[in-house]
């Protein structure tokens, strides 16, 4: 562990780790079925929406998902919709496996929507999330901003899901794009409990993976990744052989938390570029150091 985790800040270092969540996509079922030993049981794991992949594959993988003890959150990708069909046709398949409590509205990737759904606002505005068994729906918050998207835009479409959801009676759950940095995120969560909002957050961060693989996916989504923010993070720039995990990042903001008492309920998702079993093994350790350091 790169950074020590003291008095002052265990309870709250305890209560960030505690129940995380991790990432898969439909392909990573013989990894899950791998590292299922190693992630404690009732763990929320999404379940990505990717182009590559189709709807017998989303819905098997949440089957396997809740088979093995864990909680399913499938994702919704509005723009890779084709109709209104297809929307309740994939609810339909995966509340038939007991996969639609949980799940993330997210907008998605592609430049022109394949269907009628700009947005996840769009999906979640057709009212149908509840009709077929949904309770919770986590949406996207961007700390550090969208490449693509103005900031007020983000900001009015967080306003927006957060009002529609609670007037469908659907818990909201927030769910971070992925950082290096914790400043932006404590300045973002502060920027949220401002505007009212009391959803829970869980606050995206890489697990445990290869240095070069990282900057990957943070040039591939925006995420800033220039000397300062890396070496705050754990690694550096000139040296990108070997691999780096969020020791660092996740004692820091246990530490700012602590001294925000109006942040409200956090927690971490897991990005899982280094693989499921890594991430998990890693929180398994961290979470017995700062066990230890409570003693």
């Amino acid at each position: 562990m790169s950074r020590s985790i003291t008095p002052a800040n265990r309870q709250a270092t305890l209560e960030l780790i505690s129940d995380y969540s991790l990432e898969m996509t439909a392909r990573d079922v013989p990894e899950l079925i791998e590292a299922k030993d190693s992630i404690p049981a009732g763990t929320k794991i999404n379940v990505t929406f990717l182009g590559t992949e189709d709807l017998e594959m989303r819905v098997d993988a949440a089957k396997v998902v809740r088979a093995l003890g864990f909680v399913p959150v499938p994702h919704i990708s509005a723009r890779r919709l084709a109709s209104r069909a297809q929307l309740e046709e994939f609810l339909s398949r995966l509340q038939a496996v007991g996969a639609t409590e949980h799940v993330f509205v997210v907008g998605g990737d592609p430049a022109t929507p394949e269907g009628p759904y700009q947005d996840s606002y769009g999906v979640i505005r057709t009212g149908l999330l509840r009709d077929y068994g949904v309770k919770e729906v986590s949406i996207a918050g961007y700390p550090e901003g969208h490449p693509d998207i103005p900031q007020d835009v983000l900001w009015q479409a967080l306003d927006d899901k957060s009002l529609a959801l609670s007037q469908q009676g659907l818990t909201a759950t927030i769910l971070t794009q992925f950082t290096f940095d914790t400043s932006p995120v404590l300045a973002w969560i502060n920027a949220v409990r401002e505007r009212d909002i009391d959803s829970a957050i869980r606050v995206g961060t890489p697990g445990p993976a290869g240095i070069r693989r990282l900057l990957g996916f943070a040039r591939r989504f925006g995420i800033g990744a220039n000397a300062m923010i890396v070496k705050k993070y754990g690694f550096s720039l000139t040296n990108l052989m070997g691999t780096a995990g969020p020791d660092t990042f996740v004692t820091d903001l246990s530490a700012l938390l602590a001294a925000e008492p109006s942040s409200g309920p956090v927690g971490l998702h897991f990005y899982t570029f280094g693989g499921l079993k890594a991430s998990s093994e890693w929180a398994g350790r961290f979470t017995a150091l700062a066990e230890e350091t409570a003693r």
